[in-house]
């Protein structure tokens, strides 16, 4: 997840100027707490870590399910970030030219997966489970929620250059993780990113997220995953980035943008690869973060 040091953010960065809620964030580390137990440990009050908690939550830090306990309900939080970029200095002019695409993860192009598989919209599952044939039943559009044990997806993005405009960099955002049957958090999964065919790097995945329900994800989802991680993968003249740290020297220049032609995202999970632990994937209404595939193209 990559955060921009601006005014914008403040919500996000503010959380970071209390000695308090790094403690928190801390103990969270360890374990799910509920507010009794995190003021036992600070030695505050129940009040006051409920306000710190909202400003976690605001911020995507953490969240936090109201569940029964001996005597009525308790709030239980959970640390839900795994990791942030902070970037102080921003590449793009505030005047440069760029679109924006939003994809939905359904919406795929191609695609070769094999089981665990399946699909899933924000109110039911899409077809059969393990079963890839589903992958083509028209209703795939409608998915929310993917995932496949090895294979690869593909994406076309719209190329909207005229005459002599060139891309000058591309940046996509997605919600993805590891696939294990039903869930395993310690599950890495090496994922490779494609434009056009051309290797962007490969990422390692830790886990297949399913111990906290994720802030989006639908009531009636029990099949395990809940949620993934946030991850920006950008390419520009000087090579191809995730989270803002290098996968490879491909450059923009290197994959073969053409005008009038779409241009070719595809993310794969091999089987043969060292760690070869599948592909979930989240978009809108599933997930910890409510949004389709996010594409900016700067020219």
């Amino acid at each position: 997840m990559n955060i921009e040091v601006n005014s914008r953010n403040l919500k996000f960065l503010e959380c970071f100027a209390s000695e308090t809620r790094i403690k928190m964030i801390e103990l969270l580390n360890h374990k799910p707490m509920n507010i009794k137990d995190l003021a036992e440990a600070l030695g505050i009050s129940s009040a006051i870590v409920t306000k710190h908690i909202q400003k976690l939550e605001e911020a995507a830090i953490v969240t936090t399910e109201s569940v029964p306990s001996t005597r009525g309900r308790q709030k239980i939080c959970h640390l839900t970030l795994d990791s942030a970029t902070l970037q102080f200095r921003v590449k793009e002019k505030p005047d440069q030219n760029r679109y924006a695409v939003s994809i939905p993860i359904g919406q795929y192009s191609n695609y070769e997966v094999k089981p665990t598989c399946g699909l899933a919209s924000s109110t039911k599952i899409i077809g059969m489970v393990d079963d890839p044939r589903y992958f083509s039943d028209p209703e795939h559009v409608k998915a929310s929620h993917l995932w496949f044990g090895s294979g690869f997806i593909e994406y076309r993005i719209p190329n909207y250059l005229v005459g002599k405009q060139t891309v000058r960099s591309l940046s996509i955002s997605l919600e993805i993780c590891s696939e294990a049957p039903h869930y395993n958090e310690n599950w890495p999964s090496d994922l490779s990113f494609y434009i056009n065919d051309r290797c962007l790097g490969t990422w390692t995945c830790p886990g297949d997220f399913g111990a906290v329900r994720g802030v989006y994800t639908p009531e009636w989802w029990d099949l395990g995953t809940q949620h993934g991680l946030l991850k920006q993968i950008t390419v520009d003249s000087e090579g191809a980035f995730i989270d803002g740290i290098r996968m490879s020297d491909t450059a923009v220049n290197d994959l073969s943008l053409s005008i009038g032609e779409d241009i070719r995202f595809r993310i794969s999970a091999p089987e043969t690869a060292a760690h070869s632990g599948g592909l979930s994937m989240f978009g809108k209404q599933f997930g910890n973060y409510d949004q389709d595939i996010q594409v900016y193209v700067a020219y």
